[in-house]
């Protein structure tokens, strides 16, 4: 079962369909600063259809499934997984129409890269944020670092726990907390613009948040991540570089200048590959965070610009 929001109707020539997909450890909602006042999406001129992502506790999940597929028997699930429902989705609700923008923060950019690969013909225009079109050998270090931290607790038991792995959430929390961020931002003390006075109130904010997860949700949306490659699919064969070829909708290019896991060395070696891509980076020492819809206000300005720019075609 995929779920997702709808904002806005579509107009009699069909040509204003904006699709959002979800972030890692989110949910729709997490998206909605991409609407809001002072953004191209916000007049009422587009239909914005914001879509959550499998496993991530809304959609179907591990830890919302048929008991024979509940919890750690939840099948692995990719990238082409999810954009195929999304495409499915749309059809039932609108018949087959264009897509005026693809866009979306870190996972929900890296759906917006394959949209506009398996579909260039519908894509219209793309905006990935803070995201790369495959998930590059240093992101997956990183990813098995924060998996491994969360399945040593003995709680976990290979995913088949009978009670949360608090002691596995909380060092994930922590160990991601460090990369979500980029030095500058800790060495700046950045986080207090957030209300924290400190960096230890910042990493229990953290834990907080991710006490409230499901452990096989968390690591079920990792591995989508992990194997996460625009190329792998029938309709590319691993060919990565024809892929990326294969974009044909004017694109912006927008990583985070400090990201430490989708870098811009690796988005700009992507769009290098690209026709009709234009490589922009998001100045921020926030890290990847700096590509959060809302979280930090002078970020999402700039994102709010660069889309209101792209969706006039300048």
């Amino acid at each position: 079962v995929l779920t997702a929001h709808q904002i806005g109707a579509l107009n009699a020539r069909r040509d204003n369909l904006v699709i959002v997909p979800c972030y890692y450890g989110g949910t729709y909602e997490g998206s909605l600063p991409l609407v809001g006042a002072g953004g191209p999406l916000a007049g009422g001129d587009y239909c914005v259809v914001l879509f959550d992502m499998f496993g991530n506790g809304r959609a179907s999940s591990p830890s919302r499934s048929h008991p024979s597929q509940a919890g750690h028997r939840f099948p692995a699930v990719t990238l082409d997984d999810n954009v195929e429902a999304q495409r499915r989705a749309l059809h039932a609700w609108f018949g087959d129409v264009d897509i005026a923008l693809a866009t979306g923060w870190s996972m929900g950019g890296m759906q917006s890269y394959l949209w506009a690969a398996l579909h260039p013909q519908r894509v219209r225009r793309l905006l990935p944020v803070c995201a790369t079109a495959r998930c590059w050998p240093h992101n997956r270090v990183f990813l098995d670092g924060v998996r491994s931290a969360l399945m040593a607790d003995p709680v976990y038991n290979g995913g088949d726990y009978q009670r949360p792995p608090e002691a596995g959430l909380k060092a994930f929390a922590r160990v991601y907390a460090g990369w979500a961020y980029s030095q500058a931002f800790f060495r700046k003390a950045l986080y207090k613009q957030m209300g924290f006075d400190s960096i230890e109130a910042l990493l229990q904010y953290w834990e907080d948040d991710h006490l409230e997860q499901d452990a096989n949700n968390l690591l079920s949306v990792l591995n989508t991540w992990q194997q996460g490659d625009i190329s792998a699919n029938p309709v590319w064969k691993g060919d990565f570089h024809a892929a990326l070829k294969g974009i044909t909708a004017p694109s912006l290019i927008m990583p985070g200048s400090s990201d430490l896991y989708f870098t811009a060395e690796d988005a700009r070696n992507e769009a290098e590959h690209m026709s009709g891509a234009r490589f922009q980076p998001l100045e921020s020492d926030w890290g990847h965070c700096a590509g959060a819809p809302g979280r930090n206000p002078a970020d999402t300005e700039s994102i709010l610009n660069a889309l209101t720019k792209l969706m006039r075609g300048a």
